[in-house]
């Protein structure tokens, strides 16, 4: 019922002043997109939009599936493309209800692939052309079989230098990724970049409702997903009352005490919750990237973090969600800074 959904803490919902941000790290350079491109909702929509897709693209080409055998009998698809030079591997984790194939996780794998560096491309369960791999439904929450994934991932990279790009929930799970190095560890992780990392899920959830463009856009690829697992699991799953719902607020609301071990929503959206102190320690480099302006991760969840001096929290007044778009067709200041990462290691 979206009406009875509980309230949530939406009193802060208006970006901080570029004036009030932290200053940039070292060596980190600003992201000052043209006039015309400023707008949150410009920069979050073009991260998606397919033409961006256009033209060869080496990496595809090079790229073959692969079908990953995670713990507890989960298997994850993903796509490995190896690169004759293999000066690195690069692993993304795409955002909710994307992919290997959403277009932001082409274009940059595209980019750093056309400098030489490997590329995998992960699927969540039940996401990608993947609904059939799995009987049971992705939740967020499923961090050991991402984890599981990444790490047999990583052994791909033969030797060379690994790297972690999630965005918005690949971010988050990249950010979990970087609290568990405290006790386990990725062979030759170099870097985890963090692309508007969800942190606080249960402070961030009720945003995609309040804006009718996200609310329309994760709705039609939400249902779409239920359905097609509904298809190929009917007598395990009858989403019909679900899918009547017009909020993605009030589909957790129904989908949660029926499918899941969780009674509601907030102990769903804080169980997979990064908290204040967990990246303080980890031994690896992080990189968190967010707008100031982003419309559905409110930025003082990353302020909040407490990070130590390996890490760099690179806040931008502009960006919106996955956008940091210099030029209406990119590259994005992501993109770049990629580059100049991988490029810093290896001098």
């Amino acid at each position: 019922m979206p009406e009875s959904a509980p309230k949530f803490k939406t009193d802060s919902l208006s970006a901080p002043r570029s004036s009030t941000l932290p200053p940039l790290p070292n060596g980190v350079h600003p992201f000052i997109p043209p006039f015309w491109l400023r707008n949150q909702l410009v920069q979050t929509t073009l991260a998606s939009l397919k033409f961006r897709k256009r033209g060869r693209n080496p990496m595809l080409e090079a790229g073959t599936d692969q079908i990953l055998a995670c713990e507890d009998g989960v298997r994850l698809k993903g796509n490995y493309s190896p690169h004759p030079d293999n000066k690195a591997l690069v692993i993304f984790l795409h955002g909710w209800e994307g992919s290997q194939d959403s277009t932001y996780v082409v274009t940059a794998g595209r980019r750093v692939y056309e400098r030489g560096a490997s590329v995998f491309r992960l699927n969540y369960r039940d996401h990608g052309d993947s609904h059939d791999l799995n009987e049971g439904l992705f939740y967020s929450t499923l961090f050991n079989e991402v984890f599981d994934a990444v790490k047999q991932a990583a052994k791909l990279a033969d030797g060379a230098p690994v790297y972690i790009v999630g965005f918005s929930l690949g971010g988050n799970f990249a950010l979990r990724i970087a609290r568990s190095l405290r006790d386990l560890s990725i062979r030759n992780l170099k870097h985890i970049f963090a692309i508007s990392p969800v942190v606080d899920p249960w402070g961030a959830a009720p945003l995609i409702d309040l804006n009718p463009l996200y609310q329309r856009y994760f709705l039609k690829k939400w249902t779409a997903s239920l359905r097609k697992k509904q298809a190929l699991f009917p007598k395990l799953y009858d989403f019909r009352e679900i899918l009547a719902q017009k909020t993605v607020l009030g589909m957790t609301e129904r989908l949660l005490p029926a499918y899941s071990e969780f009674p509601d929503m907030k102990s769903y959206f804080d169980s997979y919750r990064v908290d204040k102190r967990d990246l303080e320690n980890c031994p690896v480099p992080i990189s968190l990237v967010t707008a100031a302006d982003d419309g559905i991760i409110p930025v003082e969840n990353l302020l909040g973090l407490k990070l130590n001096y390996k890490a760099r929290r690179i806040i931008h007044a502009h960006g919106g969600h996955n956008g940091f778009f210099q030029s209406l067709t990119g590259p994005t200041w992501y993109d770049d800074y990629i580059e100049q990462v991988i490029n810093e290691d290896a001098a």
